[in-house]
């Protein structure tokens, strides 16, 4: 028995080639590889992010902050810490951890369905969006493991002490910076 031969359509000179991340779906996974730098970007920073909060769960106990009991990188400068944090940064909204974890959902949702409009085909863009979808998304795992986000980087810069964050917060606001000055840059 002889197998169906499979033919493509005509393309007629001039026409737009197709968008391989617009294609239908079929068979599953096809449009991942065109986001594969976004996927790289938001797999590592959520990896590493939450392999740093596994170690600093095993490594400290919750509450460690100051010395003799941070875990002191470089005297008067750069602690490792174990914090809890229930609002968003430097705090704000503290206490409504919950609300905030339906917030980071509905960011992620919201950048799923309006990908081609923030421009994700761009490799820039893919990058901006993977940090910033990485870090979102290992702060929301925390907030639902934990009911707080795990902050663990402590910097004092002479008596201003920096708010404690994390490689989640790092991703995120790396991201957002990435995405302004691309955006800013790009002709109107």
């Amino acid at each position: 028995m002889a197998a169906a031969a499979t033919t493509k359509p005509p393309v007629s000179p001039g026409a737009p080639t197709p968008d391989p991340a617009a294609a239908p779906a079929a068979g599953g996974f096809r449009r991942v590889p065109a986001y594969r730098v976004f996927w790289a970007c938001a797999l590592g920073v959520f990896a590493l992010d939450q392999l740093s909060k596994l170690w600093i769960v095993a490594r400290l106990p919750f509450g460690t902050y100051g010395e003799p009991y941070a875990i002191r990188m470089v005297r008067g400068f750069f602690y490792i810490v174990h914090v809890g944090n229930t609002g968003a940064a430097w705090s704000m909204f503290s206490g409504r951890s919950f609300l905030l974890a339906g917030l980071a959902a509905a960011t992620l949702v919201a950048i799923f369905i309006w990908r081609q409009a923030l421009g994700l085909r761009d490799r820039v863009v893919q990058v901006s969006f993977g940090l910033l979808c990485g870090g979102i998304t290992g702060n929301l795992l925390d907030r639902l493991r934990h009911g707080h986000v795990i902050d663990f980087l402590d910097f004092h810069f002479g008596s201003y002490i920096y708010p404690t964050f994390n490689l989640a917060d790092s991703g995120i606001c790396l991201g957002v910076a990435l995405y302004l000055i691309h955006s800013l840059r790009q002709p109107d």
